[in-house]
């Protein structure tokens, strides 16, 4: 019934579990998860991070790609990019984008990799998952100049207004809603998820971070998603079940997916 569209697996807080994944997942499946998406966020964690989870494919997919916030090994080789996204497992490629919250100077090299992971999902035909942060203009922008929408992709853990949203949505993109959109505060993100298009939103969790109410401040899991959608439907004035059927359906379609259900 429920996809957790983004998370982080790898990272997640196992010390509940006793440290053992497997019983985690099977906590998982008992909270209504049916498949999540984990997303790779630098190439030197990402063997570790896909020994853990290739055992529950396709219960669990996986991206490849560079998180804007990672300064290391700055120069990423496309011809390593490509190779490692032709996988039948990698289903996304990023998370990449721009944030210039935490980097406000020598911005060039996050270009260069935006740009770089762009061309690679329009190579591999495999949509893109955003992460944009104080970079409203330029990511826009770079998705405009690179022909971002030939591969399509979500622009994940959403907290802008809706003028961004209505501009990612005309390039092809779909836009994901994570915990933020819990908070009483984030008004201006709850306008957006009342005007979404229905097949055009999914929830995520952004785990092991940016816990949901009840949970905020605390570590966050997958199967918390669940909070976000029924914040979501009391936004939308529709029932749990039906954010929770209509967010599965768009993970699907996005990724290319077949439901393990089928």
């Amino acid at each position: 019934m429920l996809i957790d569209s983004h998370c982080h697996l790898d990272r997640i807080d196992l010390k509940p579990y006793e440290g053992n994944f497997h019983a985690y997942m099977e906590h998982a499946r008992r909270e209504g998860l049916d498949h999540m998406l984990c997303v790779c966020i630098n190439l030197e964690t990402y063997g570790r991070m896909r020994a853990l989870v290739d055992p529950y494919w396709p219960e669990i997919s996986v991206s490849v790609g560079v998180h804007p916030n990672d300064c290391r090994g700055i120069d990423i080789p496309a011809d390593k990019l490509l190779e490692l996204g032709r996988d039948d497992h990698v289903v996304a490629i990023g998370e990449t984008g721009l944030d210039y919250y935490r980097t406000e100077e020598n911005q060039e090299w996050q270009h260069r990799r935006f740009r770089q992971h762009i061309q690679v999902a329009r190579t591999l035909g495999k949509p893109l998952i955003i992460h944009s942060r104080a970079a409203k203009e330029d990511t826009i922008k770079m998705l405009q100049q690179e022909n971002a929408s030939e591969a399509g992709g979500v622009l994940h853990c959403f907290a802008e207004d809706w003028d961004m949203a209505k501009r990612v949505l005309d390039l092809n993109f779909y836009i994901s809603f994570s915990g933020i959109v819990t908070f009483k505060n984030a008004q201006v993100l709850h306008e957006v998820a009342k005007k979404v298009p229905q097949d055009k939103f999914l929830i995520e969790t952004d785990s092991p971070y940016l816990a949901p109410v009840p949970h905020r401040g605390k570590s966050n899991y997958p199967h918390y998603v669940r909070h976000v959608a029924q914040a979501i439907a009391e936004l939308r004035g529709v029932t749990f079940e039906q954010v929770a059927e209509r967010s599965s359906r768009n993970f699907y379609d996005l990724f290319n997916l077949v439901p393990e259900t089928a």
